[in-house]
């Protein structure tokens, strides 16, 4: 794909959502910083929350007077298989790896950061987002100092890719997490920084939506406005535990018989090559009920108004996952107002505080005691909304992660960040398989995959 031309917004645009003090500390570190060329690299430019966080900071940073670029992977399907058990496994399934694999994972990341200096040279700082890109710096021939943002939910790493994979960690001046449960995962504790992400409050999936309007767009997709609706917005992956929604609505629906849902989400992301299968199986799941409705087409899932739509005319925003990096979709509905009830993991509770602004729950039948409470006190389920709101106004807005950046940016150029040597058997191996792969050898495939 390359490099992505995504223009450049004034922080300007940003005044009614910031406070004084924040947006004098935003001007004043970006000035220190003016002309610095910034990177980021990810695997794909749509499709996920990495792309749609890059979309909104790359322009800020760029408004500000930051040299801020975004480059993307070309898509590759047997890459992508590879870097999704990768990213399985980051998250605790039991996974393996055979030697084309592991030949297939260091081809990619070389070819990349051919790439990436070809058009850029030797940028001052290399964002490097999630594990498909992740072994990029082992290949750089230059003295670009870089930094790892993993967007995912790192609680319980599968203890062989965490072996295997996590010392990659050492080419890293920082790595950047959503929350501190995530260090303890094996990280280097004296390299990582913790901050969440944020949603752009200016990008047409989280302006203001009147109900009347939302009701009217959801209506045209076959959606009844005058009874109850639950919606899960996420793409159709296992992690998202969309059968677990379709029991709880099921159980709900016992006692609210007027009760709809709506499954609404991307039919796969670039670099997600389960999604097809997770979306036939729900679909399967969810039988001839006609109040369940999934919509897996594009220019459903992936509309932003549409989308808009859904979390504002929902009665209850469902997020049931099992593992979740943070959850950007959690924060919108929130935004919104609407009450959320949210899988009891990641960063979820770091969003939701439960019983205040929104449920935690850790099983079907939670989640559907908690969606009949919510659709039972219409007073209660305002005062959650309200709740919700004001707490993404306060923590969660793309304001306060364009500062988190800058802050981190500073640091690492004033040289409170430094370039770590390579200590520990296990670092070594690492950075002994790449290199030996860089010289034309071929690593084995126990450089990545599970020991026997």
């Amino acid at each position: 794909m390359g490099t992505l031309d995504v223009g450049s917004r004034p922080l300007q645009s940003y005044e009614s959502f910031i406070d004084g003090g924040t947006r004098q500390e935003i001007l004043s570190v970006a000035q220190s910083l003016k002309g610095l060329q910034i990177v980021h690299v990810n695997a794909t430019p749509t499709g996920g929350g990495v792309a749609e966080i890059l979309r909104s900071l790359v322009p800020m940073m760029r408004g500000l007077g930051i040299d801020a670029s975004w480059w993307t992977l070309q898509p590759d399907e047997r890459f992508f298989t590879v870097t999704k058990r990768l990213h399985n496994g980051l998250q605790g399934r039991a996974t393996s790896f055979c030697r084309e694999d592991v030949e297939c994972y260091w081809r990619h990341n070389e070819q990349a950061a051919r790439a990436v200096e070809l058009a850029f040279g030797s940028p001052d700082i290399l964002v490097v987002h999630d594990p498909q890109v992740m072994a990029v710096p082992a290949f750089l021939r230059n003295g670009t100092r870089t930094v790892w943002h993993c967007h995912i939910d790192l609680t319980a790493p599968y203890e062989d890719i965490q072996a295997r994979l996590l010392p990659l960690t050492q080419f890293y001046v920082r790595c950047v997490v959503s929350m501190h449960d995530y260090v303890r995962s094996g990280l280097p504790r004296d390299r990582v920084s913790v901050f969440p992400p944020a949603i752009d409050p200016l990008n047409s999936k989280n302006v203001p939506l009147s109900p009347e309007n939302a009701r009217q767009i959801v209506a045209r997709l076959g959606i009844d406005a005058s009874r109850p609706l639950v919606t899960q917005v996420s793409r159709f992956d296992p992690w998202k535990d969309p059968w677990g929604v379709v029991d709880a609505y099921r159980l709900a629906k016992n006692h609210v018989p007027e009760l709809q849902l709506a499954l609404v989400g991307a039919l796969t992301a670039v670099d997600d090559p389960e999604g097809v299968e997770v979306w036939q199986s729900v679909c399967s799941y969810a039988g001839s009920d006609p109040d369940i409705h999934i919509y897996p087409q594009p220019e459903v899932g992936g509309d932003d108004t549409t989308v808009n739509a859904f979390q504002t005319a929902s009665n209850v925003i469902v997020q049931k996952s099992i593992r979740e990096g943070f959850g950007l979709t959690v924060t919108e509905a929130m935004w919104k107002g609407t009450p959320v009830v949210g899988g009891d993991c990641g960063g979820i509770r770091l969003q939701i505080e439960d019983g205040v602004n929104g449920y935690l729950v850790g099983n079907a039948v939670e989640c559907a005691e908690r969606i009949i409470d919510l659709l039972d006190d219409a007073s209660r389920a305002g005062v959650m909304g309200v709740a919700a709101r004001e707490s993404v106004r306060r923590r969660f807005l793309t304001p306060r992660l364009l500062l988190d950046y800058l802050r981190l940016f500073e640091q690492i150029v004033d040289g409170q960040f430094r370039q770590p040597e390579c200590h520990g058997e296990a670092e070594v191996k690492a950075v002994a398989a790449l290199l030996a792969h860089a010289r034309g050898t071929r690593p084995s495939a126990g450089d990545l995959a599970p020991a026997a």
